[in-house]
């Protein structure tokens, strides 16, 4: 009978609401799992009798190998179709997180990790695509604002759920329950996504696909490698740095002779796509610079422990998801003027006020201030970056797509190593220079920390402004080239 029941439940539901639910699913497997396993990471060195730099390539590794397969999956998709690409993908992750689960050094669970890597840099670009592809414009901000509830919300719960793994269960648990979302999420692939026409006569852009993979690849390895100052100035990550900013402007340079690129960087030259992207990496860097700088606050300052610092995180993760279901609706109505510089405000003016607090602040204005971020995120973040892939020409959606996660990608890893190397430097000068306790040197830099996040979101309003004078702008276009 429930069965039934669940069966005339699904027939219900329109077809391209089914793709969201779908998608949604193996976002928030993938997203999910990451975030649980950086609690985790003190845990998995005394179980491998392993440093925290050879374990810290848990969490490296699996940024690097996504980082690295984004750019390709628009070329793939285009060749083997999207909905075969994206049940690859998770078909790999789930290999990955089977694997994982069975490691029996740490070299096997690094391994293991890179294979997740590179499941989840093929699924993460292709689900905005296939949600492009079933949806019109005027609907596409409220299904995309559904679909980043996973993106959001993930990462501020996981950590919390990866803490309580680790303490009533065994570690095997952090991948094994990737299984159960993982699979229904491949069932639902194969049952829900429509298949996307190949594309015959295209070709496979090798020098491209070296030079950003070695670029991306090098960059994120270098910053994956960097959690205090002395790390800056080593050689080999200097070195890394170095040849991934030569190999992504040989990139650029290949890119803009090629007949068949493996990413249009053309697309860049749109104002409003270009707007979106500076908008999705401030966010980003917004968004990880707080998860890092909050439980050490809650923590480290105020001495509570792992779970609070979880439900701290919790009224800011389910205000992300309504607001960003709240803005969706807002962008296909009114446009992104209306919903996205509001947003980049309410971000801006709830980081700066966390600037603000000192030792005697109670512990519910960190639950208030935060949870005023996660509605300002909600409002910004995938509004701005529908706004921007709206822009585009379709035929580009997959590309634009794997550019935007990539840079995402990017500015995350920037963004969580400027504000730990900035929070080491500055708690040791000030308990240098002025001495006193430990937790008030870290609040010191933890404030501080939080008004130069602030700083950041605030630069990126006007871009909120002229994204949305370039998309009307470009509706009054295309209506013009209607009436004609």
């Amino acid at each position: 009978m429930n069965r039934k029941k669940a069966v005339l439940f699904m027939a219900k539901i329109s077809q391209k609401w089914l793709v969201v639910i779908t998608v949604l699913l193996g976002t928030f497997t993938i997203i999910l799992n990451n975030s649980m396993l950086n609690p985790a990471v003190p845990h998995l060195m005394t179980v491998f009798e392993a440093d925290a730099v050879a374990t810290g390539w848990v969490i490296t590794i699996f940024m690097v190998t996504m980082g690295m397969v984004m750019p390709l999956t628009g070329f793939l998709g285009d060749k083997f179709g999207k909905k075969q690409l994206y049940m690859a993908g998770l078909a790999v992750f789930l290999l990955g997180s089977l694997l994982g689960s069975l490691s029996w050094n740490l070299p096997s669970l690094i391994a293991f990790r890179g294979l997740q890597g590179i499941g989840g840099g093929v699924m993460m670009p292709l689900s905005l695509a296939l949600i492009f592809e079933v949806f019109p414009r005027d609907e596409r901000g409220l299904a995309t604002g559904v679909w980043g509830v996973a993106a959001m919300m993930a990462p501020t719960i996981g950590p919390t759920l990866g803490g309580v793994i680790i303490e009533l269960g065994s570690w095997p648990w952090l991948f094994l329950c990737n299984i159960p979302t993982g699979l229904l999420g491949l069932i639902f692939s194969y049952m829900y996504l429509q298949k996307s026409e190949k594309m015959s006569g295209i070709r496979f852009d090798k020098w491209g696909f070296f030079t950003v993979t070695l670029g991306v690849g090098s960059i994120l390895l270098a910053l994956g490698r960097v959690s205090e100052l002395a790390h800056l100035t080593a050689p080999v990550n200097l070195a890394l740095v170095m040849l991934g900013v030569i190999a992504i402007y040989c990139f650029v340079k290949i890119e803009n002779r090629t007949e068949q690129p493996l990413l249009d960087l053309s697309i860049m030259r749109v104002p409003a796509y270009a707007y979106s992207v500076w908008i999705a990496m401030i966010s980003s860097i917004s968004l990880f610079g707080g998860i890092f700088l909050i439980p050490l606050l809650i923590q480290h300052v105020y001495g509570y422990g792992a779970i609070m610092t979880g439900v701290v995180f919790l009224p800011a993760a389910l205000l992300t998801g309504i607001f960003m279901t709240i803005g969706g609706k807002l962008l296909d109505q009114h446009g992104p003027a209306l919903v996205v510089t509001p947003g980049l405000c309410i971000v801006a003016i709830g980081t700066a006020l966390l600037g603000f607090i000192d030792m005697e602040t109670a512990i519910w204005v960190v639950f208030l201030l935060n949870a005023v971020r996660g509605i300002g995120m909600g409002l910004s973040t995938m509004p701005a970056t529908t706004a921007g892939i709206n822009a585009i020409p379709d035929k580009f959606v997959s590309r634009g797509s794997a550019m935007n996660n990539v840079l995402r990608q990017m500015s995350s890893a920037l963004g969580i190593v400027f504000v730990s190397i900035y929070f080491e430097v500055r708690r040791s000068q000030v308990m240098t220079v002025n001495g006193g306790s430990i937790e008030e040197a870290s609040l010191t830099a933890i404030t501080e920390g939080f008004l130069i996040i602030a700083v950041l979101a605030a630069l990126s309003v006007p871009a909120g402004f002229l994204l949305g004078h370039e998309v009307k702008k470009q509706r009054k276009t295309e209506l013009a080239e209607t009436a004609e």
